[in-house]
């Protein structure tokens, strides 16, 4: 397998930034790569970042041969395509290792040869896309969230180019780059970094006859995705690069999902003759759980089969963690049955009531297996708690000195002029400098020696830790501390200049080419919004274009979501394994606002697809 971003046999831990400080702290935590927003055009309008502060994080990860992404991946209209491509050269002139995007438009530009990502956005889920990105020049393709294990094999054996899976984090009901109902409902797209996250909201799900089956419920709300017990076999198939999604969470989230992953592809990563694709060793002083910082309750979603529970459907915020029980209740306390994990004050804890509505409250006090929280309200015998604030678990990560080091072996000997520092780093990069001092031969040799070794070897808040230290002097002088820092300091500055400089940066030149897509016919779902990106499909054979609908297309009456998760499945009353229950199709979900959608069920595919009607 031909492998571009990343050295051959190493696996990449791919964390989201929400800006500097979050791409800072993934890589402290052990990421091997960061995506993070460009200043316009990514698909998270609210996580845009200034050219200088990616430059800051471009300088920063390179120190430890990390990547850094940048997503500028919406649909362009035609004035934005010329503002776009400058901002495309602004990137690449500040060594950024690849671009992520969705508008094919930009492949019929004068584009720098800056390696291009496919966003999950283009709708990566066939191998024959997948394939014809790769063959008009994209370095690597993130794959659809919905994919089967199988079906990622599928598209492994039959391309070369880098596999991009996400591994954890919300998940969008719909197919990425196929929902509408964001634009549909108000106008705002999130192929154009607008979403207004309607699958999170309340509707009412109803036959033909106007018969409810759910009320007011969260339907088209899923569950986090964690892939955690499935890296092993992720690894099998061929995925180059694991990706954690999250660009609107804070630092702590990052921190703690990325440690933890960073240490479960520790421990895998050798027994399959594989290494991580960056440097350093990562200390990390806090234990991390990935349900603590935010959990809607986890899915494996479609990987190994279709998760019958995927869906959040009560409710779309965080639960957090599922502590146990509730035992007994009294006037102003309750106990947790017995081997619940303990609460503490200040934790925020929540629960469904007997409507299955969300409901909250804060812990005061414990004492023993008795907790006092501020409302005992709908707390009741059997009430199964979560917790969705740990205390102390958030202040250990607010409080935590994540560190990341790199291997260093020194060598001091003696030259004409002085003493000559040698550094050579865990990757092979060599620095060295010159210290011009008065040799004194040491009064007290095995003094001198203890000292040398101490000050060169403690490297403090510096990204190296000294592993080896070598001392070729005879006879052994006194050399002042003050020297022997300056010596020291000297000498790491040039080796973590050096690294940077020597990052590689990967030079992906576009060939336009002719090769034939596989289709002939486009609809708004083709996501065409410009003149470039006709261009672009005409050239590969396809002969009629409709429109994006952000183009302005009335979409009452179209499809503005595809999904592979079905509503009758969550609820189990699947069309095809229900044979005895008879519902009078079509069924609709109706939000607050009086809006239809109309469902249709393509059991043959198993998806589920949601066409927009008006107010009724």
């Amino acid at each position: 397998m031909i492998s571009t971003l990343i050295p051959e046999k190493t696996v990449e831990l791919l964390a989201p930034a929400k800006n500097l400080q979050t791409g800072i702290a993934a890589i402290k935590a052990g990421a091997d790569a960061i995506y993070i927003g460009a200043p316009l055009f990514g698909a998270r309008e609210a996580a845009g970042n200034p050219l200088s502060d990616i430059a800051e994080l471009v300088n920063y990860a390179h120190q430890f041969r990390a990547r850094v992404y940048v997503t500028l991946n919406t649909l362009l209209h035609d004035e934005e395509i010329p503002v776009a491509v400058e901002l495309i050269n602004q990137l690449y002139d500040i060594q950024i290792d690849g671009l992520i995007i969705q508008d094919l438009g930009l492949l019929e530009c004068q584009l720098p040869p800056m390696p291009l990502i496919a966003s999950t956005q283009t709708n990566n889920r066939t191998p024959e896309k997948v394939s014809f990105l790769e063959k008009v020049g994209f370095q690597r393709i993130i794959l659809a969230r919905e994919l089967t294990l199988n079906e990622i094999q599928e598209i492994r054996q039959n391309t070369q180019v880098e596999l991009e899976f996400f591994i954890h984090g919300s998940l969008c009901v719909c197919y990425s780059g196929q929902c509408y109902m964001s634009y549909a409902i108000g106008g705002r797209s999130g192929n154009r970094g607008k979403c207004a996250q309607s699958c999170r909201r309340i509707y009412s799900l109803m036959d033909k006859n106007g018969q409810i089956l759910m009320k007011n419920r969260y339907p088209l709300s899923l569950r986090d995705l964690n892939l955690a017990p499935h890296l092993k076999e992720l690894l099998a198939v061929g995925v180059n690069s694991f990706k954690i999604e999250g660009r609107l969470k804070d630092e702590f989230y990052v921190m703690n999902v990325v440690s933890y992953y960073r240490q479960e592809l520790d421990r895998l990563l050798p027994q399959m003759g594989l290494s991580k694709s960056s440097a350093g060793r990562v200390l990390v002083d806090f234990t991390p759980v990935p349900a603590k910082t935010f959990s809607r309750d986890f899915t494996t979603y479609f990987l190994t089969g279709r998760d019958k529970n995927m869906g959040s459907t009560d409710t779309p915020k965080s639960i957090g963690e599922k502590i146990g029980i509730v035992n007994a209740v009294y006037p102003n306390y309750f106990t947790l049955a017995k081997g619940s994990p303990q609460l503490n004050a200040g934790d925020g804890i929540c629960f469904f009531d007997d409507r299955q509505n969300l409901q909250g409250t804060r812990v005061n006090q414990v004492q023993g297996n008795q907790i006092f929280p501020e409302q005992i309200g709908a707390i009741q015998k059997g009430t199964i708690l979560y917790r969705n604030y740990d205390q102390l678990f958030l202040q250990a990560i607010k409080k935590s000195h994540l560190e990341r080091k790199m291997a260093v072996r020194l060598s001091l000997r003696e030259v004409s002029e002085g003493y000559r520092l040698m550094a050579i780093d865990e990757d092979g990069n060599q620095g060295e400098v010159v210290l011009p001092i008065e040799k004194i031969i040491a009064e007290k040799p095995e003094l001198a020696i203890a000292t040398i070794k101490k000050q060169l070897g403690s490297m403090g808040s510096t990204h190296f830790e000294c592993t080896e230290i070598k001392i070729d002097l005879n006879p052994i002088p006194f050399i002042p501390i003050a020297n022997l820092n300056t010596l020291r300091r000297e000498v790491l500055e040039k080796l973590n200049s050096i690294r940077i400089e020597t990052h590689p940066q990967l030079k992906a030149e576009i060939t336009p080419n002719d090769i034939p897509y596989s289709e002939k016919s486009l609809t708004f779902q083709g996501n065409v919004l410009n003149k470039k990106a006709v261009a672009f499909y005409r050239r590969h054979g396809v002969v009629t274009i409709e429109p994006a609908a952000e183009s302005g297309l009335d979409m009452t009456g179209r499809k503005v979501m595809t999904t592979r998760y079905c509503i009758l499945g969550q609820i189990g009353r699947c069309l095809l394994t229900n044979k005895t229950d008879k519902l009078n199709l079509p069924l609709f979900l109706v939000d607050k606002d009086k809006r239809r959608f109309e469902l249709k069920f393509n059991c043959q595919k198993c998806e589920m697809e949601v066409y927009f009607g008006r107010k009724k």
